[in-house]
């Protein structure tokens, strides 16, 4: 660096220390900005990943069933469809097998399930008492339970027919109560192997439902995916849950983005208001440069480097506030820490930069408009 650049540079700061107290203001605009700018885009970033979390709370997002219009699926082809899926984004893969069986007279369905898969594919289930762990133990709906005045440790008679056509009849305890709201709440739930044994029938799946961390164009690739490979397996989106999902997430960013721009937009008035007041204070020093010859492009190239220190210090301020702000929003609301993406720091810090020179254009502008003579007359 030589003399005439370490001259400028400390004339810069120096002006800028000689008013700090309204410097100081427009630094402060600008980290905010800065702040509130890193803190909302990561968030924008990062909430698909952690709303994708809390909307698996409300369900499985894929369902796999039977194509060519067969009753059933091979749970080996199943496993194969779901291989195709990234096995990190993967939560829970629960298979589900439906029949008719009586009890008391009384005709109910009952549904075969493996109970480790869901609670990780229907954690909404309100389930009293506990999961069956045991053969001939099952878990039945609340509506049943109701109906005919069952309750935990009840036993429940029940029979049927195998696909062999050969009659069943069982004595089945009950040791969970499940509530849903929805047509859960009518069904006998069974382990999977237990009505695969009742059945004579096994390694079979009527329905799957998938939970998987994806948006929904990354589920339709996935979809596509399985069609591609797999021609006894057939996958459906469940629409409700994805496009709720998308409908929140893209409301919501759009609410971040606006909050974002409405706060830049505020931090642009600020240092241009707090800039306005430093030229008109510096208006007999601009006359006095004008008068010994200093051109307009190199005053408004102070006043712009000026702008632009303050931004980058601005910036970086408001860097490490956002990331703050961030994980503090993250944690409070998500209960969980955010993932940062770092190439967003040095464009926050160009982005603080930019909107803090633009500002300082209108007084730039002023400033070009000093007239040397009138403000040395103190006119």
């Amino acid at each position: 660096m030589n003399k005439n650049q370490r001259f400028i540079l400390k004339t810069l700061f120096s002006s800028l220390i000689r008013r700090r107290s309204r410097i100081a203001i427009a630094l402060l605009g600008v980290a905010i900005g800065a702040t509130v700018l890193l803190g909302m885009v990561t968030l924008c970033y990062d909430i698909p990943r952690q709303m994708g979390q809390e909307f698996r709370s409300y369900g499985a997002n894929l369902l796999l069933m039977p194509a060519n219009n067969q009753s059933t699926m091979p749970i080996t082809e199943v496993k194969k469809a779901v291989d195709l899926l990234p096995s990190d984004k993967v939560l829970g893969v629960t298979p589900f097998r439906y029949d008719s069986i009586r009890s008391n007279q009384q005709p109910y369905t009952i549904v075969g399930t493996q109970f480790d898969q869901v609670s990780k594919t229907s954690p909404y289930w309100k389930i009293e008492g506990e999961l069956p762990k045991n053969p001939n133990e099952i878990m039945i709906g609340t509506d049943i339970s109701q109906f005919a005045k069952l309750s935990i440790g009840s036993t429940m008679p029940i029979s049927g027919k195998s696909k062999e056509n050969s009659r069943f009849d069982e004595e089945l305890t009950i040791t969970g109560i499940v509530k849903t709201g929805r047509a859960e709440d009518n069904f006998i739930f069974i382990d999977l192997n237990d009505l695969e044994t009742l059945l004579e029938e096994r390694n079979q799946a009527e329905v799957v439902e998938v939970s998987i961390m994806a948006t929904q164009d990354e589920l339709q690739r996935y979809i596509q995916t399985i069609k591609d490979h797999s021609t006894t397996v057939e996958p459906h989106l469940i629409k409700w849950v994805t496009q709720s999902e998308a409908s929140v997430l893209g409301k919501l960013s759009s609410l971040l983005y606006l909050v974002t721009l409405v706060v830049l937009i505020l931090t642009m008035i600020c240092v241009a208001t707090t800039m306005m007041t430093v030229v008109m204070e510096r208006r007999k020093e601009i006359g006095l440069k004008k008068a010994i010859g200093a051109t307009n492009k190199s005053i408004a190239k102070e006043f712009l480097a000026e702008g632009l220190i303050l931004g980058i210090i601005g910036g970086v301020i408001g860097v490490i506030c956002g990331l703050i702000f961030a994980q503090v929003i993250s944690a409070n609301v998500f209960g969980r820490s955010i993932v940062v993406e770092f190439y967003l720091i040095p464009t926050t810090i160009v982005i603080s930069a930019v909107v803090t020179i633009i500002a300082c254009l209108i007084p730039v502008k002023r400033a070009l408009e000093v007239e040397p003579a009138l403000v040395l007359r103190g006119e």
